[in-house]
């Protein structure tokens, strides 16, 4: 490989290391809800809460919608905004 190369690979690392960080929430401990708060948020939105644990710097619930369909959601600690919903799939035979 040739200089140009190593350094334009690394310059693309380095960017996509930095575009997967900006998913992470970046909120200090001390201006996070209670773990209550999202517990509360989740039964005002109709969702049966199954888990709650912390995963890069956010909140992440597993639960149940109104229609029965589970999925996970990251939660942002400060604001208890959804960040990103994802249906929890499972291999049924």
């Amino acid at each position: 490989m040739t200089s140009r190369t190593v350094l334009t690979t690394a310059l693309i690392a380095l960017a996509t290391g930095t575009a997967l960080a900006e998913d992470d929430c970046n909120i200090p401990m001390a201006n996070w809800q209670p773990r209550e708060a999202v517990r509360a948020m989740a039964e005002a939105r109709g969702w049966q809460l199954r888990h709650i644990k912390m995963d890069d710097g956010c909140y992440e619930i597993h639960a149940i919608d109104g229609n029965g369909r589970a999925f996970e959601a990251k939660i942002d600690p400060q604001t208890l905004t959804v960040i990103e919903i994802d249906e929890e799939h499972h291999n049924r035979r």
